[in-house]
């Protein structure tokens, strides 16, 4: 019998690159994307899915509790793979309410519409039920900032510093008491910065392709010189399918590109890039239209990831280099 799994969130950016991964490599599954499809969510990310036969969208909120069981109750869902959230730091500063409503609230409708649906009571399961899972997918910056060295471990304490990141730690943590308290068969992942096809504008690298392509200035907070670890999107979508099928329940695994780079450092790159495969008709380099702006409130200086226990259990392994990824993205932006 086929079984149907649940993705929520999946016409965002990371979503939309997953969902069309998924339905592909598991043409048994039956694949519902739950999205409500607020400003970064885009169906024409979908296009991939239009004549999957296992793919079906439905339009809705997972604030909307009763909605979100009767989903539940109707296509029997089997398993959860949880992306729907509110994630630019930026907007978590100047609208905290919807951070707090979408990724605690939203978080806790989904993790107990699967109890209610899997379980007759804390540790029992309903018999066909036992395999059913819960991912739960999160962010390096629940761990707060580092220093120019050392690493986010799993077992690094949470140390929130936005709106933002606290929001996903509350969510994090009420996905680990669904376990303990529930014996709710969850995993959770919390992975590097993302970058590649389909990211919405607001982030650092479309934005800066985007600016680029117009000749517009080009924004840098402070002087440039935050560090991410920045991890392909189809790196990150091999990872929480590993983890889906073969993580150990009520673990944790941070998903991380061993790829660390200032952002000063990302934007010359991009512009290189663009120096090469669409230069400026005045002939002038990109990199001219650099401008650095007041920084960030808040803003953490540097995350990077220890990927050891996913990459040492599960057997995963990035794909791209920062390299060979940044160039595939400022290509398909091109586009």
């Amino acid at each position: 019998m086929s079984q149907t799994i649940l993705i929520t969130g999946g016409a965002g950016f990371i979503g939309s690159n997953f969902v069309p991964y998924f339905c592909g490599k598991y043409p048994e599954y039956n694949i519902i994307n739950l999205d409500k499809l607020t400003y970064a969510g885009h169906l024409e990310n979908l296009k991939e899915c239009a004549n999957m036969q296992n793919y079906m969208f439905i339009k809705g909120d997972i604030c909307d509790a009763q909605s979100v069981r009767e989903i539940f109750e109707k296509y029997d869902i089997r398993g959860v793979i949880h992306f729907a959230a509110e994630s630019h730091v930026d907007n978590s500063i100047k609208n905290p309410g919807a951070f707090i409503k979408t990724n605690i609230e939203g978080t806790f409708n989904l993790l107990h519409a699967a109890f209610l649906h899997w379980m007759d009571g804390p540790n029992k399961i309903k018999a066909g039920y036992e395999k059913c899972r819960f991912h739960h997918i999160s962010t390096d910056e629940v761990y707060g900032t580092l220093g120019k060295t050392g690493y986010f471990k799993e077992t690094t304490p949470y140390a929130p510093n936005s709106p933002y990141s606290a929001s996903k730690a509350s969510s994090d943590f009420l996905v680990r008491a669904y376990y303990h308290t529930f014996g709710m068969n969850v995993t959770t992942s919390n992975c590097s910065n993302n970058y590649g096809p389909k990211q919405h504008s607001e982030k650092l690298i479309p934005h800066i392709i985007e600016k680029a392509l117009k000749e517009e200035p080009l924004p840098i907070y402070g002087k440039g010189e935050n560090v991410r670890d920045w991890l392909y999107v189809l790196d990150h979508c091999k990872a929480i399918d590993l983890i889906f099928h073969k993580g150990r329940t009520g673990e944790t695994y941070n998903i991380g590109g061993h790829n660390e780079r200032n952002n000063i450092t990302i934007v010359k790159t991009i512009c290189a890039i663009l120096d090469e495969k669409k230069p400026r008709a005045n002939g002038r380099k990109y990199e001219e239209l650099i401008a650095f702006v007041k920084d960030r409130a808040g803003h953490d200086f540097r995350y990077a990831i220890d990927a050891e226990k996913l990459e040492n259990e599960l057997g995963w392994k990035a794909d791209e280099t920062f390299d060979s990824g940044i160039v595939k993205t400022v290509e398909w932006y091109i586009k």
